[in-house]
C-alpha cells in the first residue's frame, strides 16, 4: 500500500511540476481572479491528471497505442487552443478602459484606470482548465509513458490502485493551489492599473510562446 501511495504521488507531481502552458495559465489566473477562483483552474487540471491515473492503472496496455497514434492531433488541438486563450488573456493588458468613470478618473488626476478582466467563476475555469490539460500534449506523452511503464506493480489489487490514483490526485492538486495562490500573490503586489497590465501582456505572451513552442517541437 505503501509502495502505491509513493508511486503515485511521484506520478502526480511528474505530469503536474513540469512548467509548461497550463502552469502559466494557473498563474496568470490567480493573478487576475483571485485563489479562490482561480482553484476551480487547479482542481480542472487537477482532476483531469487523476482520469489520466485511473486510465494508467486499469487499461493502461490496452490504451497506450491508441494514445501514441492521437498524440499528434491532439498537439495541434492544443495550440489552436493555446493561441487564442493567449490572445484572450492578454487583451485586457491592450485596451484601455473607456467611459465616463474612466474619463472622469483621468480629468481629475487620479491615475489611469486599470484594464478591465472580464469576470468568471470557479465552475468556469474548472471547466477551460480541465479541458485544456485533457489536450495538452506534455500530459498526454507523460501519460502515453505512465500506461506503459511499471509504475505500479502488474498484481496490484484494487485498494492499492485506488490510493496511487487518490495519491496522483493529491499531489497534483497540490501543485496546482500553489501555482494558483502564488498568481494571487503577485497579483496583489501588482493591483495598480499597470500591474494589472503588465500581468495580462506577460500571462497572454507566455501563453502563446507555449503555443509556437508546442507547434515547433513534434
Amino acid at each position: 500500500m505503501l509502495d502505491a501511495l509513493v508511486a503515485g504521488v511521484i506520478a502526480g507531481y511528474a505530469i503536474a511540476v513540469p512548467v509548461g502552458a497550463i502552469a502559466a495559465l494557473l498563474i496568470t489566473l490567480g493573478a487576475q481572479h483571485g485563489a479562490r477562483i482561480a482553484a476551480g483552474g487547479a482542481f480542472g487540471a487537477a482532476t483531469v491528471d487523476g482520469v489520466y491515473a485511473t486510465v494508467a492503472v486499469t487499461a493502461g496496455a490496452v490504451i497506450a497505442p491508441l494514445i501514441a497514434q492521437i498524440a499528434e492531433p491532439l498537439r495541434w488541438i492544443s495550440v489552436a487552443v493555446l493561441l487564442v486563450l493567449g490572445v484572450v488573456l492578454a487583451l485586457p493588458g491592450l485596451r484601455p478602459r473607456t467611459g465616463p468613470v474612466a474619463a472622469a478618473s483621468i480629468e481629475s488626476g487620479d491615475a489611469e484606470p486599470g484594464p478591465h478582466v472580464r469576470p468568471t467563476t470557479f465552475r468556469r475555469l474548472f471547466v477551460t482548465v480541465g479541458a485544456l490539460t485533457l489536450v495538452n500534449p506534455v500530459t498526454v506523452v507523460y501519460f502515453a509513458a505512465l500506461v506503459g511503464s511499471s509504475t505500479l506493480a502488474v498484481d496490484a489489487g484494487v485498494p492499492e490502485r485506488v490510493v496511487f490514483v487518490l495519491a496522483a490526485f493529491a499531489a497534483s492538486l497540490s501543485w496546482q493551489l500553489l501555482l494558483t495562490t502564488a498568481g494571487s500573490l503577485v497579483g496583489r503586489v501588482l493591483t495598480g492599473p499597470i500591474g494589472a497590465r503588465v500581468t495580462a501582456l506577460v500571462g497572454g505572451a507566455l501563453v502563446i510562446a507555449l503555443a509556437v513552442r508546442a507547434a515547433l517541437t513534434p
